[in-house]
């Protein structure tokens, strides 16, 4: 089992080097792919990946992805009217074959897989973005990997006992501290091609700890509904890991609050 995770771990890794260094549409297509089958997993629970709430769903993804490349659209809030107002046509002309909560985890199913997962791209085409997305994937997967070590070595508080037993308060303190001291690491190596003094280095690095405290509140919404559901995975698309959200579920919070901090408070 471990060997197996570590095989998918080190693959999914140089997917993601491929994808974010390639960037531009490649990067965005790709989130759209990622997207697609995380909104499925999710759809999957409720019953809804192949009927018409879900095909609504993929279909506005499409529609919010579009508008990032091409800008058609300038108040978002007119894609969030429209999208809901498409699903109460699908809900009201075919009842009573649809539940209200198929069509909230539709509606919930865009913003949390793929408007959120969509700012991987976002924070890539930000000034400096080549080197800045790497946080959220640092703020993420870091976190969980040193929040797991320290835990494992100090851990004895528990930290939402009832929704992850195993996880302690010592282990998030480790994850946010050792995601912090990892982007140092990382901005010193960088630091003549980012071009970054020691000040952003610190700007950074607190940005990151507050990306890591967001990314545990990820980790553990994935969780709660799993356990709400009753279900161990999303899904068996990557061996050892689960599914998509199995594995994105910290990125997915990390990545928009990398996004806007970034976008505010670091001139590069």
């Amino acid at each position: 089992m471990f060997k197996t995770r570590l095989i998918s771990g080190i693959v999914l890794v140089a997917a993601a080097l491929a994808l974010i260094i390639a960037g531009n549409d490649v990067l965005l297509v790709s989130a759209l792919v990622i997207s697609y089958i995380g909104m499925f997993e999710l759809y999957r629970i409720f019953k809804i990946e192949k009927a018409a709430p879900g095909v609504i769903g993929y279909l506005a993804a499409t529609v919010y992805y579009a508008n990032l490349r091409f800008g058609f659209l300038d108040d978002m809030m007119i894609f969030a009217i429209l999208f809901l107002i498409l699903l109460m046509f699908a809900y009201v002309f075919t009842y009573p074959k649809y539940r209200t909560e198929q069509l909230l985890a539709a509606f919930f199913g865009v913003f949390y897989v793929a408007v959120m997962l969509s700012y991987v791209y976002q924070t890539r085409m930000l000034t400096a973005g080549a080197y800045i997305v790497w946080l959220i994937f640092l703020c993420s997967w870091g976190c969980d990997t040193c929040a797991y070590c320290v835990g494992v070595l100090i851990g004895k508080h528990k930290m939402a006992p009832k929704l992850s037993p195993k996880k302690s308060v010592e282990g998030a303190v480790g994850g946010v501290l050792g995601a912090a001291l990892l982007t140092v690491i990382y901005c010193f190596i960088f630091k003549d091609a980012m071009g970054v003094t020691t000040s952003h280095i610190a700007v950074l690095a607190a940005i990151s700890a507050i990306g890591a405290l967001v990314s545990m509140v990820g980790d553990l919404t994935a969780s709660a509904i799993k356990r709400n559901y009753e279900i161990k995975d999303y899904g068996k698309l990557i061996p050892g890991h689960g599914g998509i959200l199995d594995r994105f579920d910290s990125v997915i919070f990390t990545a928009p609050m990398i996004y806007f901090l970034a976008a505010n408070f670091v001139v590069l």
